[in-house]
């Protein structure tokens, strides 16, 4: 009966933010000239995916309760050794992709075993690693883009149905997440931690493991959003990445995952993800300046925490989060 409850619950859950990215679609289809073509969906699906990958580690931090803040400069740092790679010692694709994946496992490690060591608030860790990825990443390239070109540009190039490799990759991170959460043992530690760490703690679950295989894998997400991200613009630049956990908390949040953790949905990250990605690309079509656009995005974020707030209020009752 629980299950069955559970799996109404997620099903309402994707039906909800379905019909508001819906009617974002017809708003602009409406309002915006040429919005419903295909190249319009393209464009917009051909850029999220770095985005959309980021968000998945980003919803398993946030669901155990904790915050990554740097995600962004890890794929900055990653990129960085991607490009390094395949511009000044001509390594192998997969080589460099392996390194740069490497990158980000390390980042990652570092924040998992300083959050689990000691008592200090992952928003404090990864802030820390924040600034030293980013730094990191400026020492790297000599503060110089890298100019790939060719070898990795072909990753970005390989399509189907019109839609390039990325977007496959994005996707199959995406189910790959989910059915972590939904159908294993270690997605449901995950949200046990997020409920109560220290019940979690006291029925026998080693949270500690648990919490820092999670900051491996957020680091891990950043690298490979960072190879996305580098194909896409064919070259790797030590400023790439600003803002992007920012953009991984507004999506995540959009998508109805609790910042007191416990609670979340991968594939409703992806929706806020698609959200973002539709608000934007619209407003623009519609001639809206960037600091309108950054307005009306920040004002649908607040509008997604208070609505999830009182959508869980009624589900809990009165008391909830009085």
């Amino acid at each position: 009966m629980l299950r069955r409850l559970q799996s109404y619950t997620l099903l309402t859950d994707y039906l909800g933010m379905a019909a508001v990215l819906a009617f974002l679609v017809a708003f602009f289809g409406a309002t915006a000239q040429n919005f419903l073509t295909f190249q319009t969906f393209r464009t917009i699906a051909n850029q999220i995916p770095d985005a959309a990958v980021i968000s998945v580690g980003m919803t398993f931090v946030l669901i155990l309760g904790g915050i990554d803040l740097s995600v962004g400069s890890v794929l900055a740092l990653s990129g960085s050794v991607l490009g390094i790679c395949l511009v000044r010692t001509s390594c192998p694709l997969s080589v460099a992709i392996a390194a740069c994946l490497g990158v980000g496992l390390f980042c990652g490690a570092v924040n998992g075993f300083v959050v689990i060591r000691w008592p200090i608030p992952s928003f404090i860790v990864t802030l820390g690693m924040m600034e030293i990825a980013r730094g990191a990443s400026y020492l790297v390239t000599g503060s110089q883009t890298q100019y790939i070109g060719r070898p990795i540009e072909v990753l970005a190039e390989t399509t189907f149905l019109g839609l390039s490799l990325p977007v496959f990759v994005a996707l199959a991170a995406v189910i790959g997440g989910q059915v972590v959460l939904s159908g294993t043992i270690f997605g449901r530690h995950l949200f046990a931690i997020g409920g109560s760490e220290e019940s979690t703690r006291l029925s026998g679950v080693n949270t500690r493991w648990v919490k820092f295989a999670v900051f491996v894998l957020s680091g891990g997400l950043s690298a490979l959003a960072a190879v996305i991200h580098t194909a896409r613009l064919t070259s790797a630049d030590p400023n790439m990445g600003v803002g992007y956990e920012l953009q991984a908390i507004a999506a995540v949040v959009i998508g109805g995952t609790s910042l007191m953790g416990g609670r979340g949905s991968v594939i409703n990250s992806f929706f806020g993800v698609l959200i973002i990605a539709v608000l934007g690309y619209g407003l623009a079509q519609m001639g809206v300046q960037e600091s309108t656009k950054r307005l009306v995005t920040g004002a649908v974020i607040v509008i997604a925490v208070i609505a999830d707030y009182y959508r869980y209020r009624v589900a809990k009752g009165p008391s909830y989060l009085r």
